[in-house]
């Protein structure tokens, strides 16, 4: 039985006094104007908020508000209505028997919508529900996966391979038609997927048994596994042709890129083969080219940071560090630096690989170590085109170390990466590279450190309790934590985390700047001197500390702060106050 509301909305509405006949009346005059549906209308117009309208809704029709954060739902039951009609008529389904369905919509007195999805369900019965048009909207981008389509396409390309259907490298071409276009379609799938639930990364890996599909999001790897083995090579071949590899060469590792369009996001796709006891494993790194570049505001640096940074990088010469291991958003945060430095007057040069970003006005170099085009040479170069900034994508080796110093002390602003773990080891790092301890003193203006955590989703965030050892190992952080561990937060897991208590990520930065006392330190080679100098430094906090005021406020958890003090080295860990992580259980 559907149920019905027995007078027009807007009457009801006026009956309740939710609204006033004179609002009701504006809101009309809107609706003939734009089309709209009448909630909608009032809505935007102010007259009443969607909880409001909701609760009047499930009220008046005496069925549930459900809240779909909270709610588990099957794919079975999803695919009874197929996307684009849930989508055009606001409703999901959420519970399904064969005779019986229970649906949630965002206006369940849309009578035309109804009976729609009655048809597309008969003969089961439905009963409804009433959900909030946002959450809803939310719940389609999250449930409505690939992954039957890749199913699908897979199982497809299996039969195919299995029927004798040999692929032939001659006719495989790079667009849809003739017989490549499963192969075509089931790697759309996977791009559409990645890119729906903001993927970085695509891994495809043949197994002895099974071909694994990871994706990492939010830095965390999530699994699809596919029993169809035999597709991994039309797969892999597919990919080196989009890539402009050789497709023949199948025992050594290849690197490539190729740009592709999906669902209006321009993403440029930096591939990465590498063979294995199963064939060859293929990792895919992701860049939304349409999201444009941050600036060095929406990379999340705290404001007092932010002003020493811009302090560092407006100097007319020095060196500034941006350190952390792969995936911590070195790259974003210089390509921040470098389009606020962007104007007519500076002329700026990059030594990138690869180039992940296109820059106007920027002379952007793409090293080639395999015609003898690597960093050190190029920075050679460089220094000799008049530069005024200079970024090198990464100090890889001594030479590069040396040139890029002493192009900083000679009137240039260099910027660079650097993988360790935090900002003071970073200046022991140069050294035990070759560059000689006056160099790097007179050189080095400033090291950021950074990583990204895990925030904590907001639509399942709680009380944490805390173990005993963790509390142990956070009040060794800072002697001010609650010794009852009471005031952080963590997330239960929802339908909008995909149940993994986490949405997002957010930067936690360490900078250190130079000073008289650290540049003594290094000129006289005294790296115990320096590490000391470094902790008194003005302004100077380490990394686990910025991360615990990060859980102290709700937005991360204490895994995450704990788990960052663990990656950071022993030595690390004792400079920033921290006896040896080995000596208690970590959770």
């Amino acid at each position: 039985m559907r149920p019905r509301l027995k007078m027009r909305l807007g009457d009801l509405l006026v009956e309740e006094q939710i609204i006033s006949e004179k609002q009701l009346q504006a809101a009309l005059d809107d609706q003939r104007k734009n089309g709209r549906k009448l909630g909608v209308t009032l809505i935007d117009l102010g007259f009443l908020s969607e909880r409001d309208l909701h609760d009047f809704l499930a009220k008046q029709l005496n069925i549930p508000l459900i809240d779909l954060r909270d709610r588990k739902i099957s794919q079975e039951a999803l695919q009874l209505i197929p996307e684009i009609q849930a989508r055009r008529y606001r409703a999901i389904v959420l519970e399904a028997t064969a005779t019986s369905a229970l649906i949630a919509m965002s206006d369940p007195a849309d009578l035309a919508a109804v009976d729609a999805i009655g048809n597309y369900l008969a003969p089961r019965e439905i009963s409804l529900a009433v959900v909030p048009d946002q959450e809803l909207l939310e719940a389609f981008d999250s449930l409505y996966r690939r992954t039957k389509d890749i199913k699908e396409f897979a199982s497809q390309l299996q039969t195919e391979y299995q029927d004798g259907n040999e692929f032939d490298l001659g006719q495989l071409s790079l667009d849809e038609e003739g017989e490549d276009a499963t192969v075509a379609k089931l790697l759309q799938s996977i791009f559409a997927d990645a890119v729906q639930i903001r993927a970085s990364d695509i891994h495809i890996e043949p197994d002895e048994k099974v071909l694994r599909i990871r994706m990492r999001v939010d830095g965390v790897l999530q699994e699809s596994i596919l029993n169809e083995t035999a597709i991994s090579s039309a797969l892999l071949l597919r990919l080196k042709l989009m890539a402009g590899l050789d497709i023949s060469e199948k025992r050594m590792p290849q690197d490539g890129r190729f740009h592709m369009t999906i669902n209006k996001h321009n993403i440029d796709v930096r591939v990465s083969t590498m063979p294995n006891q199963y064939g060859e494993s293929c990792v895919m790194r992701l860049l939304d080219q349409s999201a444009g570049l941050l600036n060095l505001e929406q990379t999340g640096m705290p404001e007092h940071i932010l002003k020493r940074i811009r302090r560092i990088i407006h100097k007319p010469y020095g060196m500034l560090l941006v350190t952390g291991p792969t995936g911590s958003g070195k790259t974003t945060t210089l390509y921040g630096a470098l389009s606020e430095l962007n104007t007519a007057e500076k002329k700026i040069i990059t030594v990138e690989d690869p180039v992940e970003y296109r820059l106007p006005r920027i002379t952007q170099v793409q090293v080639n170590s395999k015609i003898g085009l690597n960093f050190a040479n190029v920075l050679r170069t460089t220094l000799r085109q008049d530069p005024d900034i200079i970024m090198v994508g990464e100090m890889r080796d001594q030479e590069t170390v040396e040139i890029g110093l002493r192009g900083a002390i000679t009137g240039h602003m260099v910027l660079s990466t650097l993988h360790t773990n935090d900002s003071i080891t970073s200046s022991m790092r140069l050294i035990d590279m070759g560059a000689k301890p006056y160099l790097v003193g007179a050189a080095l203006r400033g090291v950021l450190a950074q990583r990204l955590i895990r925030r904590i989703c907001d639509s399942c965030k709680t009380d944490a309790e805390i173990e005993t050892a963790d509390l142990a190992l956070l009040r060794r952080l800072d002697s001010n934590v609650p010794a009852d561990g009471s005031g952080f937060k963590t997330g239960r897991g929802c339908r909008n985390c995909n149940h993994t208590g986490y949405k997002g990520r957010i930067g936690v930065f360490e900078l250190l700047e130079m000073n008289e006392a650290m540049m003594d330190a290094l000129r006289d080679s005294n790296m115990r001197a320096f590490a000391q100098a470094a902790r008194n430094a003005e302004g100077y906090k380490p990394l686990a500390a910025v991360a615990l005021d990060y859980a102290r406020e709700g937005i991360t958890s204490v895994e995450e702060v704990l788990f960052l003090a663990e990656t950071v080295e022993e030595k690390s860990l004792r400079l920033s106050g921290i006896s040896d992580p080995s000596e208690g259980d970590h959770g």
